[in-house]
């Protein structure tokens, strides 16, 4: 198997409920419908609430723009592209206002009793799984470079590269800015 390889630009948009911007879906697993991760970019135009996801963990990273203030369970958060990703309840009524403009966010949600992380990655860096894993990398805004065994890939800048690995995989990346996650059943 090979990387999945998804081009933000590829990716039709699809409006929220609410009207305040569109989300692009770069992947969902094992399907669309029934996922239990889902991989996801969104405009956001108008500052208002997120939507709810009960039984969903969610990490959420500002990518472009000047950032948001996330208010949940009576704590404010303000992100920006240099933020570490952040993660919270999908169920929690999260309140967002933008800080002065549209934003890019990309978004990681994990249904069930998985574990996942989500990180900010700049320069070189290796990673060593220790059981099966879906890893991806998102390369924000300039194109990266995945290394596993001989097998060298290019991610463009704004794509996405996934798939998953079995235990003892060891992932090289290089990257000036990008997304890492990792995705455990």
């Amino acid at each position: 198997m090979s990387w999945h390889i998804v081009s933000l630009a590829q990716t039709p948009p699809s409006p929220w409920r609410n009207g305040g911007g569109v989300t692009r879906e770069l992947a969902a697993w094992p399907d669309a419908q029934h996922w239990r991760w889902r991989l996801s970019v969104a405009e956001v135009t108008r500052s208002g609430p997120f939507s709810r996801f009960d039984g969903v963990q969610r990490w959420f990273a500002v990518l472009a723009g000047a950032g948001v203030r996330l208010t949940l369970d009576g704590a404010t958060h303000e992100l920006d592209r240099h933020s570490a990703p952040f993660a919270f309840d999908g169920a929690a009524g999260v309140e967002c206002d933008l800080l002065a403009g549209a934003t890019q966010d990309f978004n990681l949600m994990l249904r069930g009793a998985g574990v996942a992380r989500m990180q900010r990655l700049s320069g070189a860096s290796s990673h060593v799984l220790e059981r099966r894993t879906s890893v991806a990398l998102y390369a924000v805004d300039a194109s990266a470079t995945l290394g596993l065994g001989a097998q060298s890939t290019g991610v463009a800048a704004h794509s996405l590269a996934w798939r998953e690995l079995p235990a003892g995989s060891q992932v090289q990346v290089q990257a000036s800015n990008a997304l890492w996650m990792e995705i455990e059943p």
